[in-house]
């Protein structure tokens, strides 16, 4: 059997947007998101991290520095009883990267090659499944292999949402921030 996902952005909708987070004491919870993700895990839904991280490409920190922050993100869902259950990222970039780094590839959002690779390795049901984020590129990607979108405002969300009036993507839902959308999730799926 299929599991159903929620794939959750990192930077903006679990934790304060920082340009270029580099270090785990640079970590800040958005409130609400461990409870949010608390209320995904028990209602049985995986949770997975699907993050670009181009700091890694323009050689701002290494992918060794992104695992410790990856290591203290956990740490501290887990000191709220929220876990994740995987984290997948993309360290490229197409033009700004440094050396293996530049790369146009199918992971970095808004391409979906991270969300394919999670449903392989996780026997995810991709139409059964959730992206909520707070830029359009996180949402495309979830778009692109038919999963359920939503904008949170945290982050870059206000900023994303003016932007997309009038445009062709729309997303299925906004929400003022994870708590939010984990409770429209959870609705969904008692309709469901």
């Amino acid at each position: 059997m299929l599991n159903r996902c929620v794939f959750l952005d990192r930077d903006g909708t679990i934790n304060e947007e920082v340009n270029y987070l580099s270090r785990p004491d640079q970590l800040r919870l958005i409130a609400g998101a461990a409870e949010a993700i608390k209320r995904l895990n028990q209602a049985g839904l995986k949770v997975v991290i699907i993050t670009n991280q181009a700091g890694i490409a323009r050689g701002y920190f290494s992918e060794a520095a992104l695992q410790q922050i990856h290591l203290e993100l956990i740490k501290m869902l887990r000191a709220q009883d929220a876990h994740i259950d995987a984290i997948y990222y993309c360290p490229h970039h197409p033009t700004a990267g440094i050396g293996v780094y530049k790369k146009d590839c199918n992971c970095r959002k808004p391409k979906p090659g991270l969300l394919e690779k999670a449903a392989r390795e996780l026997n995810l049901d991709l139409h059964q499944s959730f992206i909520a984020g707070d830029k359009p590129a996180d949402l495309q990607a979830g778009e692109a292999v038919g999963c359920r979108t939503i904008l949170v405002r945290t982050g870059y969300g206000l900023e994303s949402e003016k932007g997309l009036a009038g445009g062709e993507f729309q997303p299925n839902h906004i929400a003022d921030d994870l708590f939010e959308a984990s409770r429209r999730i959870l609705q969904a799926l008692d309709r469901s």
